[in-house]
């Protein structure tokens, strides 16, 4: 039976790894799995992080459909200290979550390969789940441009936000291989996908 291999793609904040996303779905038929939706179905009523949560965070942190308001629980866990806790109950069962996952569409063994996307893959570990690792860089002055356009960010704000991620040198030792997202033309980094596919036998 055909291996199927899983990519882990990664970066800081502002990288582009939407667009990265994009192109190997449309382009190369890949399935993707992005670590905060699998979070995110996790925490909805009846999923295995609901009853964890409000037990360690209160009631409080509910809306009025009984769902998680995330807005209320992220500024209880950031501004109480919290942080570390609320990762110890979401990140081991998104792990498992990715783990069936995966196992499930390697049983379907229809994708020629499978993406899994964070900015904590090589924190969390997922190094020992995927075959390979990329780090999606980009420059700090194109990354402060789409910042400020996409999300409305100042300069002070992506700073303070770069602070508590990997440094690009972090990124790059730890990863397999690099794609440079910081052109304004699509077909430089799709360029650079390509090569790193074939080169790495993912296609």
């Amino acid at each position: 039976m055909r291996h199927i291999k899983v990519l882990g793609i990664t970066g800081g904040v502002g990288a582009g790894k939407s667009t990265i996303l994009q192109y190997l779905e449309e382009h190369y038929h890949a399935e993707v799995l992005q670590l905060d939706a699998a979070a995110h179905v996790l925490m909805e009523p009846h999923g295995e992080c609901y009853a964890p949560v409000i037990d360690a965070f209160g009631r409080d942190i509910l809306a009025a459909d009984g769902t998680i308001d995330r807005g209320k629980l992220y500024r209880k866990a950031f501004d109480g200290g919290q942080v570390a806790k609320l990762n110890s109950i979401v990140h081991p069962r998104v792990k498992e979550y990715v783990k069936n996952w995966i196992a499930g569409r390697r049983a379907q063994g229809r994708a020629p390969f499978l993406v899994l996307e964070a900015a904590l893959l090589l924190e969390e570990r997922y190094d020992l789940i995927c075959d390979e690792i990329w780090f999606i860089f980009v420059n700090d002055e194109v990354r402060a441009q789409r910042l400020a356009a996409s999300r409305g960010y100042t300069a002070e704000k992506t700073a303070q936000i770069l602070k508590n991620q990997k440094s690009e040198e972090q990124f790059r030792v730890a990863c397999q291989f690099t794609v440079d997202n910081s052109s304004n033309l699509l077909e430089d980094t799709y360029k650079q996908i390509d090569k790193g596919l074939k080169e790495h036998e993912f296609v």
